[in-house]
């Protein structure tokens, strides 16, 4: 069963840094597409950035130039390099995989969400 645990939320000042880390456990080979999602309080959902296997790589117009995603295969590890970071960017971060997963069990096509981690930028 593959699982995501995430790390890396806190509480900064605007202007700070933070950098965010999800792994994913079990015996996988390959996770087709990681990334981070985020929800502020009355928000819904949305993208933050994402990466594919291949080291392609998406955007909110939002972070573009402050985040940088990142994602280490050997260690099933998908990072968020967050930089000047302002107080709109305060909310819960998710992280997300996206199949197709291949693992001991074998190839496997489903989505699954960490528990999130919370961002807190204060004014």
């Amino acid at each position: 069963q593959v699982q995501l645990v995430e790390s890396g939320g806190g509480l900064v000042q605007t202007g700070g840094s933070l950098r965010l880390s999800c792994a994913a456990s079990g015996n996988i080979f390959s996770i087709n597409d990681m990334g981070w999602y985020r929800q502020a309080p009355g928000k819904q959902r949305e993208l933050v950035a994402a990466i594919t296997v291949g080291g392609s790589t998406n955007y909110s117009d939002s972070v573009k130039g402050r985040f940088t995603i990142s994602r280490d295969n050997a260690k099933n590890t998908v990072y968020l390099q967050m930089n000047s970071l302002k107080p709109e960017d305060t909310a819960v971060y998710y992280c997300n995989l996206k199949g197709p997963v291949r693992s001991d069990r074998g190839i496997g096509f489903f989505e699954l969400w960490g528990q999130g981690t919370l961002v807190t930028v204060s004014s």
